[in-house]
């Protein structure tokens, strides 16, 4: 078991050896969910465009569901991480099991609420009668496996926390394998077309949180903590996770509305537009294992009352996310010619899809800082200044976004005020790392 770190000088080769340590697993787990919407994507895109748009719009639904509760493993790690690196096990993992039942809570409550109003939902992002029918059939099946999702976010949080990203390597491997399987089987073995990949990935996700829960449940046997659900403790978690869900909130509300403009512009650009956004998830999830590495040092140097190993870390991961973001700009724009044939045989959408990439490429290093610096802070648990970046940011790009169908502007046009908005969160998030208030010692902020 990891045991909290010595108040050491800036050590770099010791900091680069830990962060690949806990990055090269975490990128397994972390482009999951990513690759799954991928594989859904490459799979229904040789159906019809109709079909393809209509997965967009689903997918950017779902996304949003999970995504917006996301804290359940940001703040779950943070706070598992500085109980690690004060040397109370016990404390950490019963802190983690408070985070699942509250994961358990809030699945039920968004299926409830998303079954009774998906046509609703549909609608709202004005998509084409071709494409909503397979829009809503999508979303009505793959809103069953958010419960599930939301134990796996909690559950990833207590293993980051306690400084373990290989089992989380792992299960996302196995459910991405049994996730691919299933789509086939069921769309072109089955003939059950959209419905059929709908519930692969259900079938998937479910799997996937059965396995974390086993490995959870026997770490807290195995340190004497309690299973039962403490209504005290689960308020504490979602107190604490508030921030971090205002943030979430305010960054999904860019992406849906990003999503809701490219659906104005056309089948076409809708479908390109969920390419590209399922790409740019993949990279942003690639570079945000750094960014885990990250977060889970940062708190337990955090809780061992060690703010110079903190701030020594904090360099490190950000040089670390220039260079991966650079590494990756460079295979999008290289790969290009591979990578569209995977998801369309429609020039139209060819058309669309290739400017986009390019921009893509060309903005993966400010990725890299934005994802590194996000991570560093959430490790710290500085949600509060998180939550008050995203809203400027969304104030930013709102009014950029919308600018792009009044000019008669495409879906380049688009993914440039995508930049923009990537610019924005660079710049506040640096401002703060520079600023030292995050560097806040002790068991608990």
């Amino acid at each position: 078991m990891t045991q909290a770190p010595l108040a050491l000088k800036d050590a770099p080769g010791r900091h680069d050896r830990e962060i690949l340590a806990l990055a090269v697993p975490a990128f397994g787990a972390l482009v999951a969910e990513p690759l799954f919407v991928m594989a859904d994507s490459a799979i229904v895109g040789h159906l019809g465009t109709p079909q393809l748009a209509g997965l967009g719009i689903a997918a950017a639904l779902l996304t949003t569901a999970v995504s917006i509760f996301v804290f359940l493993a940001y703040a779950t790690t943070a706070a598992v991480s500085r109980r690690v690196g004060a040397g109370d096990l016990p404390a950490a993992i019963r802190q983690g099991m408070d985070g699942i039942w509250l994961a358990l809570l809030l699945g039920v409550a968004v299926v409830a609420a998303a079954l009774s109003s998906t046509p609703s939902l549909i609608d709202l992002f004005g998509a084409s009668d071709s494409a909503t029918p397979y829009a809503i059939t999508y979303l009505r099946i793959s809103v069953l496996g958010i419960p599930a999702m939301l134990v796996v976010l909690a559950a990833t949080g207590v293993i980051r926390g306690l400084q373990d990203t290989r089992t989380p390597l792992y299960v996302a491997i196995g459910g991405f394998a049994l996730n691919g399987v299933l789509n086939v089987g069921l769309v072109y073995g089955a003939g059950l077309g959209i419905a059929g990949s709908a519930w692969g990935t259900v079938i998937a996700q479910w799997a996937m949180a059965a396995v974390y829960l086993v490995v959870v449940v026997r770490g807290a046997r195995r340190h004497g903590a309690s299973l039962r659900p403490d209504t005290a403790g689960i308020r504490a978690c979602a107190q604490a996770g508030a921030p971090l869900l205002v943030r979430t909130l305010s960054l999904r509300a860019i992406l849906m509305l990003a999503t809701a403009v490219a659906a104005r512009l056309g089948d076409a650009d809708i479908a390109a537009h969920q390419i590209l956004l399922s790409l740019w998830s993949l990279l942003a999830f690639a570079l945000d294992a750094i960014a885990i590495a990250g977060q889970a040092i940062v708190g337990r140097y955090l809780g061992a009352g060690d703010s110079e190993g903190a701030k020594a870390v904090c360099r490190r991961v950000v040089r670390w996310g220039i260079v991966a973001g650079l590494v990756l700009g460079l295979l999008v724009a290289l790969a290009r010619p591979v990578f569209i044939p995977l998801f369309t045989s429609d020039p139209v959408v060819e058309d669309a899809l290739l400017p986009g990439l390019l921009v893509v490429a060309l903005t993966q290093p400010v990725s890299g800082i934005v994802f590194v610096l996000d991570g560093v802070l959430m490790g710290a648990g500085d949600g509060p200044y998180l939550a008050k970046a995203m809203v400027l940011t969304l104030a930013v790009f709102a009014p950029a976004a919308l600018l792009v169908p009044a000019l008669g502007g495409g879906l380049t046009a688009l993914w440039w005020a995508m930049t923009l908005m990537m610019l924005v969160r660079m710049v506040t998030l640096q401002l703060r790392a520079r600023s030292g208030r995050w560097l806040v010692t002790g068991a608990s902020r």
